[in-house]
């Protein structure tokens, strides 16, 4: 039961209108979220911190599972790892590309890549888990 682009839209704008990310592609294969950078989002140094590039992978993990079992709100994150590769362009939206590797029953497994928009190196590295529950609800 997959979800399409605009039926996530849709669900996070209403159940999580704090979400400030724009889902920009849901194919089969990955999906592709923007994380709009502003002030808020920068740390000491003028560079992007690393919560906000935690969030997200998080983010895009969450369409890349409800790209494939469809409208679950209470499907949550059970682990999630994340390696900073390099300093984020400062001021430069970030991309995050969720690809889901493994899913099972009730367990999701995948990958993040995040880049800096217009970037074609990856800044950061996530693979998380995310619990599915067996009814929807």
């Amino acid at each position: 039961m997959e979800a399409s682009k605009q039926e996530i839209e849709s669900f996070l704008a209403t159940d999580f209108p704090q979400n400030p990310c724009e889902v920009l592609e849901v194919n089969e294969d990955f999906c592709l979220v923007r994380y709009p950078i502003n002030e808020d989002a920068l740390r000491p140094g003028g560079t992007v911190s690393g919560p906000a590039m935690f969030f997200a992978a998080d983010v895009a993990l969450y369409v890349a599972v409800l790209s494939k079992i469809g409208i679950v709100p209470l499907a949550v994150t059970s682990q999630m790892t994340i390696n900073f590769l390099r300093k984020p362009i400062a001021k430069a939206n970030l991309l995050a590309q969720a690809t889901l590797i493994k899913q099972g029953k009730t367990l999701l497994y995948g990958e993040v890549f995040i880049y800096s928009e217009h970037h074609p190196d990856p800044v950061a590295h996530a693979i998380g888990t995310y619990i599915a529950p067996s009814n929807k609800g």
